[in-house]
């Protein structure tokens, strides 16, 4: 993807995000729930992960050693703070990364 198309995924995310009312108003808190969500070290790797592919709910439960409950709570608080989505595809859910979490890997993981 170049930048100029990532730049406008973003813009074109941020709207929608803005429109459906999922993105706070508040960014301070906005952020701050976000910076909660990111202080797991599994919430973390699998951003990290999903930089790779998309990835299904048995696939990440498989790849962290995750229960049902653990696999479940880890990606719902991510999608909750935007930082994942969902997409179907042949009956299947899959979990990728929204610019918001492609922004945390880029900007955060892969300068460590």
């Amino acid at each position: 993807m170049t930048p100029e198309e990532a730049a406008k995924r973003k813009t074109e995310w941020v709207a929608k995000m803005k429109k459906e009312g999922r993105m706070k108003e508040d960014m301070t808190e906005d952020h701050k729930s976000c910076l909660n969500a990111l202080q797991n070290p599994v919430r973390r790797n699998i951003l990290k992960a999903l930089v790779e592919h998309k990835k299904s709910l048995e696939e990440i439960k498989v790849q962290f050693k995750l229960t049902d409950y653990q696999a479940s709570y880890n990606l719902n608080m991510l999608e909750s703070t935007l930082c994942i989505g969902k997409e179907e595809s042949e009956g299947v859910t899959y979990y990728v990364l929204t610019p918001r979490g492609e922004g945390y890997v880029e900007n955060v993981e892969l300068k460590k």
